[in-house]
């Protein structure tokens, strides 16, 4: 796929009196974007996009030469000649009119020879374009992330930069906001040689020859003070009368041996082998630490390795009861790994950490790039530390935790400025979604009757603001795609989103864009125009909240909460428990129709009447609730939205049952405990109801058909009014396929089950651990379900008589060895047994805990995956079934690096920094007809979702 961009300014001329005028300088532009959309041997398709960027174009003739031989055998949207190579495309009669910043797209086939060059002088009228200025590309090739150094330091610097469009002017490297050097000419380089001691965040800063500038990923650093021993893990955990080890290496190969002795301070009771170690080079040599086999009280000591002329290092070293399992060790070898720096796992922000969705960052899932992060990852890290601090008593790391998160996904009052404005009685527009991504940008209507919202007023009376307290979803953490907070391009972390169009829309389809859109990226109205239709627009902030991880947080902060006061610590955390109440109040939001209208029967966008007080509350945990307004202060306005659809997956009844019935978690708002009271027998009732007569969870119920209040299939089943769905909210893949939404919410479930014994819950998790057991083989090589098929449908929902769901039946069509949803699998087998007293449930929960013992490597534990999804880095837009980026006929943007979106347009197209990712070869190699590449992912949410359920095991077992 090619590409060219033009623009012209130019002065018009005119006739007066049959006398040649020159007028008054008019500012005349265009910009002709040209794209190879398919292309096959003899022959290919493309399209031109002009857009205006000057004064109104009222008639139009658009010119190019083709460089090739190339011949236009076909041609729509206008009026084709070609005359040699010179092609003529005239406006057809309804599209004379091209307004100041509108478009018009032509397409047309063609024939060609071996060579496919586009056209480089594409004309307006006769005018030249001569192109806007494009931003360069830039990428840092050294210092490599990871890097050590000593002082005096000489850090080497690198970096490649092309500028699609002229040349490059500079580069410059900073390290923070620091410059350290600049070069003129390529190869760029150069070095810094007054690095203090500590880390730092190198990037490379390219400038083209007309001024944009464009800014690398990062690459972070160490330098050390001087000569330097290293040792990993810093801390460590031996059995008593048992073995451990640690590794010790130099941070830089030593010109001669340097001699490592190794000493200790505290207990005789450890000691370490050998105490001297020689280096000649960097390489790792391992130290053991044995503990005596004497019985006595459990021992400390520290171990440090130190030589002459290096800054030593230590690792702390603590026994443990011989008697403690193995899953107690392992969930602390597991956090350790986990918390060392060098593992790759978070990005420190002065002290605070920010966990990556994954180490790795060649990734696409949910994220679109590894090093993003969400509101998950955030839920996750704090279980990570109260895990941690129920094991040892120390609370600080969860507080920082919690510091971590309220500062960086928790929108402050500056990402949210006109909350003010907010009108709870005019809540939002309504919009509607479209099953397929080309029925976007959906159309605003105003005439369609929304509710009033029921909680906007007690929940400004309870905590004084008008803000909302809960985590949008999405950080792109290093600031990847250049978009900076506010359009500023550099700040890092940085809010954005992907998904916006329908159910339809997969990752592999979705347009990466910020949550405040100043229009500095995208097109002339940012990226608005691409999901919404309106008459003008507005630059805006919006966030998203996924329930599903403020409830894992409100559900934390209930273990935390436990675990702190049975070691009479729970004021060290109280600050933090307030918050988590809070943070469940404004959850509330997710219990809300999208638009506020009355829950159920709802089948047309104007007959579903909006709703009053609480009639639009489905008390359930929906799948999203979101909220934004205007930048601009002074004349702004702010929204707030539900959402009508709620997968089984998301639910949280142990959250429910923390936010009424545990005081310390009680919330301020005045209804806030009542609504949490009917949320938990809401979401029991949906879990019956979904039950299938095998056992696993079916996907969902809607208020809001297909999203746009549409009218379902005759016989749709329905819960309190509302409609089956089997895969709610998103299609691609469909969403109740993947066996981690079973056992994510019933987690949550049989945690409720064990602390409560509720009924409900274990008369559903007989059943369901019955079915799973049943598919699920334990060992080294352990196979637990992944994919699901479903059909039929359950009864209409009776709540004093609820059906049998005989028709409603599910097969597990595919299985893996997903080492997070194992961990996941295996809470929901322990927290079961501990109160049902279930010996095969028990033993599988073990087994699958012990098998990913022996996953183990140096950064955690996973396994192999192959990933056949990646063939869709490079689809484009495909109208005959709906699949593939979609971009409007005639829309046009960029993306801060320059990567331009419009139609053609496919994943890789629009995030070209993948090409420069160390594992990216692989894939070409796959694209180009070779294998399926194979991954050993380290995701953050996984690793920790295993460290917990080691804990939870030691919790429940001993």
């Amino acid at each position: 796929m090619t590409r060219r961009t033009t623009a012209l300014t130019a002065a018009a001329v005119m006739m007066i009196g049959g006398v040649p005028a020159v007028a008054a300088p008019l500012a005349v532009a265009c910009t002709v974007t040209y794209e190879v959309t398919n292309e096959w041997n003899n022959g290919f398709g493309a399209t031109a996009t002009i857009r205006n960027d000057g004064d109104v174009l009222n008639g139009w003739n658009l010119t190019w030469t083709f460089p090739d031989g190339q011949k236009v055998t076909q041609g729509w949207n206008g009026n084709f000649s070609q005359t040699g190579a010179v092609v003529s495309v005239t406006n057809p009669d309804w599209a004379r009119t091209i307004q100041t910043g509108g478009t018009a797209q032509v397409g047309f086939n063609g024939s060609k020879g071996s060579a496919n060059r586009p056209p480089t002088d594409f004309a307006v009228n006769g005018v030249a374009c001569t192109g806007p200025n494009q931003p360069p590309s830039v990428a840092l090739t050294a210092p490599a992330t990871g890097g050590t150094y000593t002082l005096p330091a000489t850090i080497p610097l690198g970096a490649t930069a092309q500028d699609s469009d002229g040349t490059i002017a500079k580069v410059d490297f900073y390290a923070g906001d620091q410059l350290i050097a600049t070069d003129t000419s390529a190869p760029f380089s150069g070095s810094w040689t007054t690095a203090p001691a500590g880390d730092h965040s190198i990037t490379a800063r390219a400038t083209d020859n007309r001024g944009a500038v464009t800014t690398s990923a990062p690459a972070g650093v160490k330098v050390l003070a001087g000569p330097a021993v290293l040792a990993t893990p810093s801390t460590l955990t031996v059995r008593q009368g048992q073995t451990a080890t640690f590794e010790v290496s130099l941070a830089t190969a030593p010109s001669q041996p340097v001699t490592v002795t190794i000493g200790r301070s505290g207990s005789a009771d450890l000691t370490v082998t050998p105490t001297s170690l020689t280096f000649s080079s960097a390489a790792k040599q391992t130290v053991t630490v044995t503990s005596a086999n004497n019985g006595g009280d459990l021992a400390t000591a520290t171990f440090t390795a130190s030589a002459t002329g290096h800054t030593p290092a230590s690792v702390a070293v603590r026994e443990i009861s011989a008697s403690t399992s193995d899953f107690s060790k392992a969930f602390l070898d597991q956090y350790a790994k986990i918390k060392d720096p060098a593992s790759g796992y978070f990005r420190n922000f002065g002290g605070l950490l920010v966990p990556y969705h994954s180490v790795e960052t060649l990734m696409v899932e949910a994220p679109d790039h590894g090093h993003q992060t969400t509101s998950e990852a955030f839920s996750y890290y704090l279980w990570l530390e109260a895990s941690y601090g129920r094991h040892t008593g120390d609370w600080a790391p969860f507080k920082s935790a919690w510091a971590s998160m309220e500062k960086f996904i928790i929108p402050a009052k500056a990402d949210q400025p006109t909350n003010d404005k907010y009108n709870a009685s005019k809540p939002a527009t309504y919009a509607p979604e479209h099953p397929r991504m080309d029925g976007y940008p959906a159309v605003l209507d105003a005439n369609v009757p929304v509710g009033s919202d029921p909680i906007a007023a007690e929940l400004k009376s309870a905590y004084g603001t008008d803000d909302i307290y809960g985590m949008h979803w999405l950080l792109d953490v290093d600031n990847t795609y250049g978009f900076g907070r506010c359009g500023d391009g550099t700040t890092a972390p940085s809010y954005i989103n992907t998904y916006q169009r329908g159910s339809s829309e997969s990752v592999w389809e979705t347009i990466p864009q910020p949550s405040c859109d100043t229009f500095k990226h995208g097109g002339p109205n940012g990226f608005l125009d691409l999901f919404t239709k309106d008459a003008s627009y507005a630059k805006q902030w919006k966030y998203t909240n996924a329930p599903d991880a403020d409830a894992r947080v409100v559900q934390v902060a209930l273990l935390a909460q436990q675990w702190a006061t049975a070691q009479g610590n729970v004021g060290q955390i109280s600050s933090e428990i307030g918050k988590a109440a809070k943070m469940g109040d404004y959850l509330r939001y997710a219990m809300f129709d999208k638009y506020f209208k009355r829950i159920g029967n709802c089948t047309s966008p104007s007959s579903c009447p909006g709703g009053t007080g609480k009639s639009s509350a489905h008390y359930l945990m929906s799948w999203y609730y979101a909220w934004g307004g205007a930048t601009d202060t002074s004349a702004g306005w702010a929204w707030r939205i539900g959402d009508g659809a709620s997968h089984q997956g998301y639910q949280n009844p142990l959250a429910a049952y923390a936010l009424s019935n545990v005081p310390a978690l009680k919330p301020l708002s005045a209804s806030g405990q009542q609504d949490w009271t009917t949320s938990l027998n809401r979401q029991m009732e949906l879990l019956q109801w979904l039950q299938s007569a095998d056992g696993g969870l079916a996907g969902g119920v809607t208020n809001s058909w297909e999203g746009h209040y549409g009218t379902p299939p005759a016989g749709t089943p329905t819960f309190y009014g509302m409609y089956y769905d089997a895969h709610p909210v998103w299609r691609d893949p469909p969403s109740n396929r993947w066996f981690g939404f079973q056992v994510w919410g019933l987690e949550r479930t049989a945690a409720l089950y064990r602390m409560t014994g509720d009924a409900r819950a274990k008369k559903i998790l007989d059943k369901w651990v019955t079915w799973a057991l049943a598919n699920t083989t334990t060992g080294t090589n352990f196979q637990i379900p992944a994919d699901l098929e479903w059909t039929g449908a359950p009864d209409t929902w009776n709540a004093t008589n609820p059906g049998a769901n005989a028709n409603l039946r599910v097969r597990v069509a595919t299985k893996n060895q997903d080492v997070g949803i194992a961990a996941s699998y295996a809470k929901v087998l322990l927290n079961y047994a501990a109160k049902s007293g279930h010996a095969q449930a028990k033993a599988t929960g073990e087994a699958l805990l012990t098998a990913l013992l022996s996953h183990q490597d140096n950064l955690g534990i996973a396994t192999p995956e192959t990933r056949a999804d990646y063939n869709r880095f490079d689809d484009v837009y495909n109208a005959s079934n709906g699949e593939g980026p979609y971009v409007p006929p005639g829309w046009t943007g960029r993306m801060p690096n320059g990567d331009q979106i419009a139609q053609g347009a496919s994943f890789l197209s629009m995030r070209s920094m993948f090409r420069n990712d160390p594992q990216w070869p692989k894939v070409q190699s796959y694209l180009n007809g070779g294998p399926v590449p194979t991954f050993t992912y380290h995701r953050f949410w996984a690793q920790a979702e295993i460290a917990t359920a080691f804990s939870l095991h030691t919790e429940l077992f001993g």
